[in-house]
């Protein structure tokens, strides 16, 4: 591999690395194949070459979509798959193509269209990580897209209206998680003790649906009843992502507490100077307070009304 691998995505929240979807695709995959990546945080997909994150750029290649960039580091060697068979590397590519007929609509919906979720969750935190006066327009952009990506796949007869629409993406995205749920099972990984490309894919997907901490939970609610698939989210966040239960991963806290140390010198530094003013203030010559001379006025200009005096 080059010596610089640099992947831009957007960053994490909720306990998770990335809190978008495809982004978490790729960097479940790295950790699992342990590919060198350097993660770069974007606050903008614009500020990405092309406009479009995870985007994954090594010497003068730029490469845009988790499968693509995939490809790639299986070229370089960084392969997750090696052990699997023929057939269990066909049933990848069944699972994968499942999960983006069936459960990424469902996802795109809970996270940029439905209303509730979108303006007290999505819309906020995103406008909160974009630059002004881009924060008030790219969440929309977003949303539009989100929207015409639905609508494209599943829009159409005999779905003619949003709400038929959102009725059976919900419907499909039920059936892939319940298939999910039997395929795992009891195991640790889809094709036993080992992650693979179709674990980074479920990953990816399920683990922002999650952890989102949303108002309508109708999907989210449903994935939590299936423990085994809550489990493999949470295993993966701990094993490979080193994040506790708290939500906090080790070197997370690590830069917390040295920022605070940092602020707690800071703090110091300024006590120390401030009592050296005060002691500064002590030791210098004090001058008599200035007294101030009083106007008194005659007796006879008392009940006179002073020519600035206002009226009420």
């Amino acid at each position: 591999m080059a010596s610089s691998v640099e992947l831009n995505c957007w960053g994490g929240d909720w306990g998770l690395p990335s809190v978008h979807a495809e982004c978490l695709v790729v960097m479940a995959y790295a950790r699992f194949s342990h590919a060198p990546l350097k993660v770069n945080i974007v606050d903008h997909s614009w500020k990405a070459p092309r406009g479009s994150v995870p985007l994954l750029i090594s010497d003068d290649t730029v490469i845009s979509q988790p499968a693509k960039i995939l490809n790639f580091l299986r070229k370089e060697k960084y392969n997750a798959d090696f052990e699997l068979s023929a057939k269990e590397g066909a049933d990848t590519l069944a699972y994968i193509a499942l999960l983006e007929e069936k459960l990424h609509p469902a996802v795109l919906y809970t996270f940029w269209v439905e209303a509730d979720n979108y303006y007290n969750v999505t819309k906020p935190w995103f406008a909160s990580r974009i630059p002004f006066p881009l924060n008030w327009y790219l969440p929309r952009k977003m949303s539009r897209e989100a929207l015409n990506r639905i609508l494209l796949t599943k829009g159409g007869p005999p779905l003619y209206t949003i709400t038929e629409v959102e009725a059976q993406i919900y419907r499909d995205a039920k059936e892939c998680l319940n298939l999910l749920s039997h395929r795992l099972g009891t195991s640790p990984f889809f094709f036993g003790n080992m992650p693979t490309t179709l674990d980074a894919f479920v990953f990816g997907f399920l683990a922002p649906l999650y952890k989102a901490p949303f108002p309508k939970v109708l999907l989210q609610d449903h994935l939590k009843q299936l423990p085994n698939l809550c489990r493999f989210c949470d295993d993966i966040l701990t094993c490979y992502f080193r994040v506790n239960l708290s939500g906090i991963s080790p070197s997370s806290q690590d830069t917390v507490d040295a920022n605070l140390q940092k602020l707690t010198q800071l703090v110091n530094k300024e006590s120390n100077l401030i009592e050296k003013m005060d002691d500064n203030l002590r030791k210098s010559p004090q001058h008599p307070p200035r007294k101030l001379t009083t106007l008194k006025l005659s007796a006879t200009g008392e009940g006179n009304s002073s020519p600035n005096r206002l009226s009420p």
